[in-house]
């Protein structure tokens, strides 16, 4: 499985979106896509979990969580691999 569609797969399982996370192109906005602010919360335990990392402070931003790209890019940052 590629790191964006694991990234995927933790936005169907707990990002709460009104499209399905199969759907997504890789700069969707997810919070137009129906991304909350406390499904980002979720979302960022359950990519910890998937990942095996933790997002420090300075990571915990709307920018962070805004799109499949921006998330992939976060967690590469991070040291995550697919």
């Amino acid at each position: 499985m590629s790191m964006d569609d694991a990234i995927r797969r933790v936005l169907s399982d707990h990002g709460r979106l009104a499209v399905d996370a199969a759907s997504l192109e890789l700069e969707d906005d997810l919070y137009q896509k129906g991304l909350s602010s406390h499904a980002s919360v979720n979302v960022m335990l359950g990519l910890e979990d998937a990942f095996d990392v933790e997002f420090p402070d300075e990571l915990l931003t709307r920018s962070t969580f805004q799109s499949v790209a921006a998330i992939r890019r976060a967690l590469e940052g991070l040291g995550a691999s697919s």
